[in-house]
């Protein structure tokens, strides 16, 4: 798999707005394409799915769908590029993918809870006499 993303260049700069949609759904076919791959050489099969991937991967697109500007929906697609051939050539270790995909802008899940009820009265105490 990393041969044929090594293969592929760099596309001409999109014409029209309907091109460029185009260029991003063969972009999110190669990156879906290039999942079980990225599973294997990272092992991430203890911590993700590749549906839970391939939904960050679409989120992440998903997130530049205001963008109606050929430039730069080009631009985002090279930036995409670069990072898919990272990824799959292993220039990133594994906290790296699991920090920015896996976990990504949710944040981890011990920290998802209020945390004054975990405190003991002792540490409210503690805190309130030094910190205020």
């Amino acid at each position: 798999m990393a041969f044929t993303l090594r293969a592929v260049k760099v596309p001409p700069n999109s014409a029209s707005l309907e091109e460029a949609r185009a260029k991003t759904f063969d972009f999110f076919r190669t990156a879906c394409r290039s999942m079980p791959r990225i599973m294997d050489i990272y092992n991430l099969h203890d911590v993700a799915t590749i549906s839970q991937l391939r939904s960050t991967v679409a989120s992440q697109i998903r997130k530049n769908a205001d963008v109606t500007n050929p430039k730069v929906i080009d631009m985002l697609l090279f930036k995409a590029m670069e990072e898919l051939g990272n990824i799959v050539e292993q220039a990133k270790q594994r906290h790296h993918i699991i920090g920015q995909y896996v976990v990504g802008q949710q944040g981890l899940v011990q920290d998802s809870g209020p945390k004054d009820q975990v405190l003991s009265d002792f540490l409210k105490s503690f805190y309130k006499s030094n910190y205020n």
